[in-house]
């Protein structure tokens, strides 16, 4: 093999795919832009507050705490779930995939406490 010849051929069924499915997408949207009914009326644009008409104008904004909060939940939690498989095989693997997960771990409490340090996980200041 020379370089600059390789073409990866394994990789091409799952392009074909990405095609398809992108295409498929486009396709469904596009078509169904001249199917749909559009009749819009004043109760169908109205903010819907789980099944209740809005008996009030909204007063306040919900704080940008709650969101990164609820980021911060799912980041940490998404990175716990990867420590599962690591402690079903730990028995098997070697030393180097332990300080691999340690690392791992080292960065999970560096990004805990920048968060902390930022106070991002304090609800009210």
């Amino acid at each position: 093999m020379t370089p600059g010849t390789y073409l990866p051929t394994d990789y091409l069924p799952i392009l074909i795919m990405l095609l398809f499915a992108t295409g498929f997408g486009v396709v469904t949207l596009w078509v169904g832009r001249f199917f749909r009914l559009r009749r819009p009326y004043k109760e169908k644009l109205e903010a819907y507050e789980s099944g209740n008409p809005p008996s009030a104008p909204p007063q306040f904004r919900f704080s940008i705490k709650f969101y990164l909060i609820a980021i911060l939940f799912v980041v940490f939690d998404v990175e716990a779930i990867f420590l599962y498989p690591w402690a079903l095989v730990y028995d098997k693997i070697g030393i180097f995939a332990v300080i691999e997960m340690f690392l791992f771990i080292f960065l999970l409490l560096i990004g805990y406490a920048y968060a902390w340090r930022k106070e991002a996980l304090e609800w009210e200041r």
